[in-house]
């Protein structure tokens, strides 16, 4: 007979204990490619590490993360160290990292950057080439998981900026396998098929390198850059890169993104549009108001108003010169009447009349030279004397 039943948590609680016994699991160090790489938001990691053929579930607290000195990088090969514990609640066990050292580059990783080299020698990943994502998209195709987050994200943001835009979804596969034929086979049927498509949104939510990789495959970009309709690429997260991101004519951090950027606002627009309605109007009255004050003024008895008030003000404005030229002309008639007067009184001043008038004479000799000197006199010499009122002649008796 068996040992009595136990509960579940019993059963995941006593292998937890077993497993911490062992002293191989209580520290053990496994080599293997981070894949399916999470930071939570307490600080803590989860990721897996896989081989060729296994995957085993790992997790970091928050804790040692600060103390590790290696990157933790989706595609890395790495040593980690640590002790297997199970996680009672889920049944599951992990390895808990104590410690992470690099060894070197997973093999998807190398795969994914040899594919970049080579189409970006071959020009797949250059500027000239891309096209412009149309303002005004009338229809748009989604080329992705019909049941997937993204699909519901895109039609979502979609209606919410307007009720114009058509939207075609081309259901394919965006992870497996077959997943990244069926992804370029739909690239390639839109162009050759539906002609009346503005541009095509390709991509699907977050999620490990593995799980991204069908839009790391070459048939897709070949795809994405041979196509004649624009191609946005929305694959995963904004932390996450793919070859179809590079090589799309605009790169969308999500789906939601591809959406805001693929779909134009009509509720925006009918904002603009109402706004340039009322700048119209309002420039309309304008002009109108200035062609009635036009055509009032054309009215006979509105031009004999007009044409009497602008006769007054000529005649104030010529009344107003007349007066400030007659004051100029006073006032330089003033001005010449003091120069003339001051002249004059110059003029005066030098007159010899005017010295003889002050007792002042002219004495001559008989030649009629004027005699500055008594040197120049000999008694005897007969002389003429100039008076203010006349002249008198004298004879020199003494010097």
């Amino acid at each position: 007979m068996g040992i009595k039943p136990i509960k579940v948590a019993q059963l995941n609680s006593y292998i937890n204990r077993v497993l911490n016994l062992d002293p191989i699991l209580g520290n053990v160090s496994v080599v293997g490619e981070i894949s399916n790489l999470k930071f939570h938001g307490s600080g803590h990691v989860y990721f897996s590490l896989k081989d060729d053929t296994s995957t085993v579930r790992c997790f970091i607290a928050a804790s040692n993360v600060m103390k590790m000195t290696c990157p933790i990088e989706e595609g890395m090969e790495v040593i980690a160290t640590g002790y297997i514990a199970v996680y009672e609640r889920g049944g599951y066990y992990s390895l808990n990292v104590r410690e992470l050292e690099t060894n070197g580059i997973g093999q998807l990783a190398v795969q994914f950057q040899k594919l970049k080299d080579k189409l970006s020698r071959e020009g797949l990943f250059d500027e000239t080439h891309k096209k412009a994502i149309p303002a005004f998209a009338s229809k748009i195709a989604v080329v992705t998981s019909e049941t997937g987050a993204a699909i519901r994200d895109i039609i979502r943001t979609i209606k919410n900026k307007n009720t114009y835009t058509d939207i075609l979804v081309y259901p394919v596969l965006v992870q497996g396998p077959a997943a990244a034929g069926e992804i370029s086979r739909a690239i390639d049927d839109l162009n050759a098929n539906h002609k009346d498509v503005d541009v095509i949104i390709t991509g699907r939510g977050g999620g490990s390198m593995e799980e991204l990789w069908a839009f790391n495959e070459e048939i897709v970009a070949r795809s994405i850059y041979n196509s004649k309709i624009p191609v946005i690429s929305a694959v995963g997260h904004e932390t996450d890169f793919t070859i179809a991101d590079f090589v799309a004519d605009l790169r969308a951090a999500t789906p939601t993104a591809a959406a805001e950027a693929a779909a134009f606002d009509t509720f925006e627009m009918l904002n603009y549009l109402e706004e340039v309605k009322t700048n119209l109007k309002n420039s309309l009255l304008s002009i109108a108001e200035i062609k009635k004050n036009r055509l009032e003024s054309l009215n006979p008895s509105v031009f004999e108003s007009v044409l009497r008030s602008r006769i007054t003000y000529e005649q104030m404005n010529a009344d107003s010169i007349i007066e400030k030229m007659e004051s100029d002309i006073k006032t330089k008639l003033s001005a010449l009447r003091d120069k003339i007067e001051h002249e004059r009184e110059v003029l005066e001043a030098a007159n010899p009349k005017s010295i003889f008038a002050r007792g002042y004479s002219v004495i001559r000799d008989n030649n009629g030279k004027i005699i500055n000197t008594t040197a120049d006199l000999n008694i005897g010499n007969t002389i003429s004397i100039e008076t203010f009122d006349g002249n008198a002649k004298a004879k020199i008796t003494e010097l």
